[in-house]
């Protein structure tokens, strides 16, 4: 697997699995399998409600710990954050069954963010997580946490995908050298996605599926992603994006796609801000 050094010294693996969406009584079945075909990346949040279920198909792997990268995510905490955010991480290794994970990510740009974002670093300095970083920080956010604090983000996870491409955030990542992580690769298959001509056309030339040109696509631009599939052969085909290469031609067709909006929520707009600042996750 091709992997990534992060701004600590830590390496990732470039491709991995997440657990989005996939319910916690179906997530321990469909991490084994992934973890057979050769994944070693598994991306989890609290949010996501299925931590336990990633835990017990580690343990029950019998991979060696050092083998694997887990992430996990911190929901929005009020303010004053440390304590909170100490305790949701705490919850979170209890649940995966670990005394560290590799990767804590700020799951929203919303609450106390300093706070949190110092506890983080406590935390990383304590070895309860190997690397922090962020998700859904937009550029100005993203550069304000890191011009006014010890440690930049090892990680920003963004949406990204064909359809909106983030090449502003992307630019301002590799200044800063955090490193760019997709979420939502494939659109959920928005727009057409999985038939999209230009997608079809380019994958027919090299024998592959519009799935696995897309996470080529993102590969080849340096960034780390997830894709999740309940399915072992997609999770087999995903995982086949390292034997071919994507053309300057092919490169450019695809990034005539983007539409520079997204498609799922505006983390700009106000509803939705307050919608997910108010959320909280219980334990």
């Amino acid at each position: 697997m091709q992997t990534v050094t992060l701004n600590n010294g830590v390496q990732m693996p470039m491709l991995g699995f997440g657990v989005y969406q996939i319910p916690a009584d179906q997530t321990e079945r469909a991490v084994a399998q992934a973890l057979e075909t050769g994944y070693r990346l598994l991306d989890t949040a609290a949010a996501y409600g299925n931590e336990e279920a990633v835990g017990h198909a580690v343990k029950n792997s019998g991979i060696r710990r050092e083998e694997l990268f887990v992430t996990t995510k911190l929901w929005v905490q009020n303010a004053p954050a440390q304590d909170n955010t100490r305790r949701a991480l705490e919850t979170s290794l209890a649940k995966l069954g670990l005394d560290h994970v590799d990767l804590y990510l700020m799951h929203q740009p919303y609450g106390d963010v300093y706070g949190q974002w110092r506890a983080m670093e406590s935390a990383r300095r304590e070895g309860l997580t190997r690397a922090i970083g962020v998700a859904n920080f937009y550029p100005d956010r993203l550069l304000d946490l890191i011009l006014n604090n010890e440690t930049a983000p090892q990680v920003n996870q963004i949406e990204t995908h064909p359809f909106f491409q983030r090449d502003p955030d992307h630019a301002l990542m590799r200044e800063h050298r955090v490193q760019h992580q997709a979420w939502g690769g494939f659109a959920e298959g928005r727009n057409d996605l999985f038939t999209h001509p230009v997608l079809s056309r380019i994958g027919e030339a090299h024998g592959k599926s519009v799935a696995q040109v897309v996470l080529r696509w993102l590969v080849q631009r340096d960034i780390v992603t997830i894709p999740k599939s309940v399915n072992p052969d997609r999770m087999a085909q995903n995982i086949d994006v390292f034997d071919f290469a994507l053309t300057d031609d092919q490169m450019a067709a695809i990034a005539a796609l983007d539409t520079g909006r997204t498609l799922f929520f505006d983390h700009h707009d106000p509803e939705m801000v307050a919608w997910l600042s108010k959320r909280r996750i219980e334990g």
